[in-house]
């Protein structure tokens, strides 16, 4: 009898976090209702696109990171729609209000997604590409492919260079069935402690902590950060940012002194793969740079990008 209620006990346990992923939202219509911007129907599902900025001018696309969709970016907006840009951001897959398709999540899939919004957004001229975290090895991927489509490339606190990971988290990237269960199993309450942990800090995106939080209530949000982190940010991006230099692309590097996701130590691998790169650090910021020291970050790019305004 102690032995099945033992049993009984290890397979609820199991199950659990499976339990929980099932009972989430689905991100359907009905979850889009109130969006901001509109959606596209794209090859491997519906994307949530939104403009911003200044009405005319050239156009910057920013691309979010691992965990934090587009509304990352709703305190640089203004900033860069004042220096003249229309500013185009999106959702990737997984995140924010797009599908969350299956499959493996690397530079490929990160790749044909953006490739795509640009098409049918009709975006044709040059572009400054601005890409956060994990958002960096994406515009990375995208500048190497691309490099004649794109004016500027600004990075901010980007992965592909060097990335520190903890060793549960390593632990789970690598174990195929036992690191689904544990990623399912512990990933909300680390995420929900690391976004708790920032709502002391200055922030210009409103509500930040609970918008990320919010991320945890809809089905597939876990999965998709599990398959990017086996998939493009498992990538360095050596011989991408080598062929960038080769391009002659004007490239800017943004960090955070106190970056312990992306250490400051990146700097120097970074410049030993693009010499010409511009590199900048904000004064103690950490990985959420974006939107704890907005102004600073916006700063450094108004006083860099100034030869990229029409």
């Amino acid at each position: 009898m102690i032995l099945v209620l033992v049993l009984i006990l290890l397979a609820a346990i199991v199950a659990l976090p499976y339990y929980t992923e099932a009972r989430r939202k689905v991100m359907d219509d009905e979850a889009r209702r109130d969006a901001p911007g509109h959606f596209l129907q794209l090859s491997q599902g519906i994307t949530h696109v939104k403009w911003g900025g200044s009405v005319r001018g050239p156009v910057a696309v920013c691309v979010h990171g691992l965990t934090t969709p587009s509304f990352v970016w709703d305190g640089v907006i203004e900033g860069l729609g004042a220096m003249g840009y229309r500013v185009l951001t999106y959702d990737l897959y997984g995140r924010g209000y797009s599908d969350r398709p299956e499959g493996k999540q690397d530079a490929a899939f990160f790749l044909k997604q953006l490739e795509e919004v640009l098409e049918v957004e009709e975006v044709s001229d040059e572009i400054t590409l601005i890409g956060y975290s994990m958002g960096g090895s994406i515009a990375t991927c995208y500048a190497a492919k691309h490099a004649q489509k794109v004016r500027h490339l600004v990075l901010i606190a980007p992965a592909g260079v060097m990335i520190t990971l903890d060793r549960v988290t390593r632990f789970i990237r690598g174990k195929a069935v036992l690191g689904d269960w544990l990623m399912m199993l512990l990933f909300p309450y680390k995420h929900r402690k690391e976004t708790d942990a920032e709502r002391a800090l200055p922030c210009s995106v409103p509500g930040m902590a609970d918008l990320q939080q919010r991320e945890l209530t809809y089905k597939g949000f876990i999965a998709a950060v599990l398959s990017s982190l086996r998939g493009l940010l498992s990538q360095e991006l050596e011989i991408e940012h080598r062929e960038i230099h080769q391009a002659g692309l004007p490239v800017l590097a943004i960090w955070g002194q106190k970056d312990t996701t992306i250490p400051i130590s990146a700097m120097g691998r970074l410049t030993s793969w693009s010499r010409m790169a511009r590199e900048e650090m904000v004064e103690g910021a950490g990985h959420g740079l974006t939107y704890t020291h907005t102004e600073q970050v916006l700063d450094i790019m108004r006083e860099r990008l100034r030869e990229g305004l029409n």
